[in-house]
């Protein structure tokens, strides 16, 4: 049996059991809002009342969060600052489906209207706990990346009017102590071939495939980038051969995409040797136009990242001692070996195509040689120029 109704000495507040009831009048309807205590009550009662009076007050949506969610994440554009790709979207639909629905509309059954900063802060704790499939927890980015989708989302909803605010606004997103994770992010560790592994694969790989892994060895091009190439892009005569570098394959989305950024389009410059290599590939490859791939599959179509790795490297790799390498490693060996030759931070975020040089010492630090600097001899570095030009006091 429901809990009576009590009047409190506030004029349309209500206490029912060991909650507080609002009554008031907005649209011309009489409506009812429940809060957890009297000074919540209270709030709600003066904010619904100013609303009103301003002409602002919208009702709270009954709408499903599912429901919204559902047909919102196909008509989103992005916030106007950014571009929105359906990559991203493919992401958004992902996260929504694994993340949000079981723990928002299965778990909590919330309507657009009760979705309170409480349960966005609880579903953040529960993210948290979720498992990556590779024996932990989502990581703080992976987390972070599935809170900008429902965020986004309601604030779709508070921008239509569906919802008077945005009960993601201000949630507080996990800060946690990292743990290097080598299967994770191909960015985020940069183990390399030795030497003697490297020309143990390219010596040991199928031949069909060979020039590809040698470009990539000789490049540092991204998986996607070098199985996008066309036959156009390759500029193999003249002082200056290079690959130009203006599109990836996508292999989540099935598509050719452009650079997310200004410095993934970019021309690699490329050395005698691999203008040796590519001249006579393109040569052996049936008669095309230059729009046609480079390195295409059997039937024509972009290389498929797992059969690849799976009837290809894999082989070939595990012969040379290092199976545990991916594609990504030929990008970092690459790396190791321009920092090994002195090559600047900035040179290499350029060639890698990254989007700033900090992405890159990030990435290769742990490659930089030495682990303090020698001291300067200050004495030594003024003999040749007048310390009083520098500003500098001379040293006894």
């Amino acid at each position: 049996m429901a809990a009576k109704m009590e009047r409190t000495r506030h004029p349309g507040i209500y206490k029912r059991g060991g909650r507080y009831v609002v009554r008031y009048r907005a649209g011309g309807k009489n409506r009812a809002e429940s809060a957890r205590t009297l000074e919540e009550a209270l709030r709600i009662k003066r904010g619904r009342e100013a609303e009103r009076d301003r002409g602002e007050f919208q009702p709270e949506s009954r709408e499903a969060f599912r429901t919204f969610a559902e047909e919102w994440v196909e008509r989103y554009r992005g916030n106007g600052r950014r571009g929105f790709t359906d990559e991203t979207r493919a992401d958004y639909r992902r996260d929504l489906e694994t993340y949000a629905y079981p723990f928002f509309a299965d778990r909590l059954d919330r309507t657009l209207g009760r979705i309170t900063p409480r349960d966005v802060d609880r579903w953040i704790a529960w993210l948290c706990e979720r498992p990556n499939g590779r024996g932990g927890t989502l990581s703080d980015a992976s987390v972070r990346r599935i809170a900008s989708a429902v965020r986004a989302c309601l604030a779709t909803a508070r921008r239509e009017g569906l919802i008077r605010h945005n009960p993601a606004d201000g949630a507080v997103l996990p800060r946690r102590e990292e743990v290097e994770d080598v299967e994770g992010d191909p960015e985020s560790h940069a183990r390399v071939f030795t030497r003697e592994q490297l020309d143990a694969t390219l010596r040991v790989v199928h031949k069909r495939h060979r020039p590809m892994l040698t470009l990539l060895a000789g490049t540092g091009l991204r998986w996607g980038e070098a199985v996008a190439l066309r036959r156009g892009d390759f500029t193999l005569d003249g002082s200056r051969p290079v690959v130009r570098v203006r599109r990836a394959w996508s292999e989540k989305g099935r598509r050719f995409k452009t650079p997310k950024s200004r410095h993934g389009s970019r021309d690699v410059r490329l050395s005698p040797e691999l203008v040796r290599v590519m001249r006579a590939h393109l040569a052996a490859l049936p008669p095309g136009d230059p729009d046609g791939l480079a390195f295409p599959s059997r039937t024509g179509t972009p290389l498929a990242y797992p059969n690849t790795l799976r009837r290809v490297l894999r082989p070939a790799v595990e012969e040379a001692g290092a199976a545990w390498a991916t594609f990504h490693t030929f990008r970092h060996t690459l790396a190791s070996l321009h920092i090994a030759r002195g090559t600047n931070i900035l040179q290499l975020s350029r060639l890698l195509g990254h989007h700033s040089p900090d992405f890159t010492l990030r990435v290769y630090a742990h490659l930089l040689p030495g682990e303090d600097a020698d001291p300067l001899d200050l004495e030594a570095e003024l003999a040749t120029e007048p310390a009083e030009e520098l500003g500098l006091a001379v040293l006894a």
